[in-house]
């Protein structure tokens, strides 16, 4: 599995990049029809606190999938992005399953 990490609009961090990577690998060794993973960091201006926003593109064999969220930080904005990813996955899966 491929993972690329951008950083729009703001500084690169490292330890952000470490935990979106190792949250991931997790994803990735249930579900391996995963072919690469596009993650974007984006901070905006939220009158509610919110705006620290987390986007992920998973390629798949077949359509992308997409999941964005806005949260507090940004580890519960990966945690929730990624929460999101494995329940279409696991819709996929389900889909793609033959019947016996």
């Amino acid at each position: 599995m491929k993972i690329n990490i951008q950083f729009v609009t703001m500084p690169t961090s490292e330890t952000m990049q470490n935990y979106a990577i190792e949250k991931l690998e997790k994803m990735a060794r249930k579900y391996d029809s995963i072919i690469s993973v596009e993650v974007f960091f984006k901070k905006e201006n939220d009158p509610k606190g919110n705006g620290k926003i987390c986007e992920m593109v998973v390629s798949l064999s077949g359509p992308r999938i997409f999941a964005s969220s806005n949260e507090k930080n940004f580890e519960v904005a990966v945690k929730s992005t990624i929460s999101d990813l494995e329940k279409q996955l696991e819709k996929r899966k389900a889909i793609a399953k033959p019947y016996a």
